[in-house]
């Protein structure tokens, strides 16, 4: 006999706790507890740069995502704790840069504290547009910043592609891939169908 999810829930499904505006949510996953659950699944890397006046900044993300392709929208996240978060906060553009394996060294560079990460001038470079962004990145899209939603302790930042660099046969350049903690390389050895 079948139930009405309407009527019934089954004794071991998880409970989802309601909560009011005013107080915030009730109950909920600890911090270690939310990060134990994404632990194992597995993202892209992408390394966002931008300069609002006072120099460019960079960090590492696995929070980039295409959200519509008409118009072309994306998003990611920007941690209040990242030193490159009150300059990607005040600037119009930025750029996201899709990172292949090969390219383990910018994503290191990138998520690395208390460093000038654009010391090495043989690295990087300004577009025509004043961006600064990495040449080596299999590809990157500049794009223009259209909302910024505060979320917890980061800022959900939308982002209007402008212009980008394609790579020239997607097959070629395997992605960087972050997962448990440590960087991965997808290939064919790596394909299940």
């Amino acid at each position: 006999m079948g139930h009405d999810s309407a009527d019934a829930t089954a004794p071991d499904s998880p409970r989802i706790e309601p909560s009011h505006p005013s107080l915030g949510p009730i109950g909920g996953l600890t911090a270690e507890e939310f990060k134990l659950a994404f632990r194992n699944h597995a993202a892209g890397v992408a390394v966002i740069t931008a300069d609002a006046g006072d120099g460019p900044v960079g960090l590492t993300a696995t929070s980039v995502f295409s959200v519509s392709a008409e118009p072309p929208l994306l998003i990611f996240s920007l941690s209040s704790s990242s030193s490159s978060a009150p300059t990607i906060r005040a600037a119009d553009t930025v750029i996201v840069h899709l990172l292949g394996a090969d390219q383990i060294a910018l994503a290191r560079l990138c998520a690395t504290s208390g460093i000038d990460r654009f010391a090495d001038r043989t690295i990087w470079d300004r577009l025509i547009t004043g961006e600064p962004y990495f040449p080596s990145a299999h590809a990157w899209i500049r794009g223009r910043v259209v909302n910024r939603m505060e979320a917890g302790a980061s800022t959900v930042v939308a982002v209007h592609a402008l212009q980008a660099k394609l790579p020239v046969d997607a097959g070629d350049a395997p992605p960087l891939v972050y997962h448990n903690r440590a960087y991965h390389s997808l290939g064919d050895h790596s394909r299940l169908q």
